[in-house]
């Protein structure tokens, strides 16, 4: 009776997330974790010799984003191998919301990063101290916002549906799609979000290549040789970051949210895994800075 009890549960779990989509989850995270940790490492260690422009500060805050998020892969991981979750639904919450909070704060960071490289290469003057004084400020801006208003809501309305299909149950997680089923609001919320994310890209990548096609008029023959072109490689870098790690997942999330199924809620967690690649960033900054070895990645030409 319990052989039968067991397998029984085991059924349910598979109809949740199927053992090959929980393999294929576990693969992906172990990858992300031990490269994100890889990759911080280095990137940190690089910073502190290299803490010579405004845009450390933002990147050190993407690398925090980054850590805050690799701190709950573990039980991720913990989850799609067991197939239960026994370590209580509001913990649940926070191992679910960190995803989507990484995903998003990533992209701001990343926005400010371009934007504060692409204002550097139109302006003509710099002002070194104000910069960085204004940097330290908006990190810090961003941060209270977080704590003060999004940690707040995020704990009072995230996966606080009381129907079945949307919350944790004891042995379960991650399963709260169904609340765009429910509370119209919360749908046209991420609607916004990811028109916003889309929209954004769209602009910074025209920008991108406005600012490659200037630096080409300028010097021709010479661009590779130049440190204004390889500062603008490694802007690319970052705009790549976005549209393969995020911009496909944006678009994918509008059609599920208007779609909602189980089926769907199954592949929405293979693509939101999808997005953590994003770890992997400071990797490919640092190999960019390997071939200029006098142009730190973290400095604005």
């Amino acid at each position: 009776m319990g052989n039968e009890s067991n397998t029984s549960c085991d059924n349910i779990d598979d109809n949740v997330i199927p053992k090959s989509y929980r393999y294929a989850l576990m693969s992906i995270y172990t990858i992300v974790l031990i490269g994100g940790i890889i990759s911080m490492s280095l990137m940190i260690n690089n910073i502190k010799f290299n803490a010579c422009s405004v845009t450390t500060t933002a990147v050190l805050n993407l690398i925090m984003v980054h850590i805050l998020f690799l701190l709950t892969v573990p039980f991720r991981l913990y989850f799609y191998a067991a197939g239960e979750w026994h370590l209580g639904p509001n913990f649940c919450k926070v191992v679910s919301a960190m995803i989507l909070a990484h995903m998003y704060l990533a992209f701001i960071f990343y926005v400010i990063i371009l934007v504060i490289r692409y204002h550097d290469f139109f302006r003509s003057s710099k002002q070194v101290f104000y910069r960085r004084l204004h940097a330290v400020g908006a990190s810090a801006a961003v941060w209270g916002l977080i704590l003060i208003v999004v940690v707040p809501l995020t704990a009072v309305k995230y996966g606080s549906s009381t129907d079945s299909n949307t919350t944790t149950s004891d042995n379960q997680c991650f399963n709260f799609g169904g609340v765009f089923d429910e509370e119209h609001a919360v749908a046209v919320l991420n609607y916004m979000l990811s028109a916003l994310i889309i929209i954004l890209t769209l602009a910074l990548g025209c920008c991108q290549m406005c600012i490659l096609w200037c630096v080409y008029r300028t010097h021709r023959a010479m661009i590779f040789s130049q440190q204004e072109f390889w500062a603008q490689i490694k802007s690319i870098f970052f705009m790549l970051a976005i549209i393969v790690c995020f911009v496909p997942y944006n678009a994918f999330r509008i059609y599920y949210v208007s779609h909602f199924n189980a089926n769907l809620q199954v592949k929405n967690e293979i693509a939101l895994a999808v997005t953590t690649f994003s770890c992997f960033d400071m990797l490919t900054f640092i190999g960019i800075g390997s071939f200029r070895p006098c142009d730190s990645i973290c400095c604005v030409p």
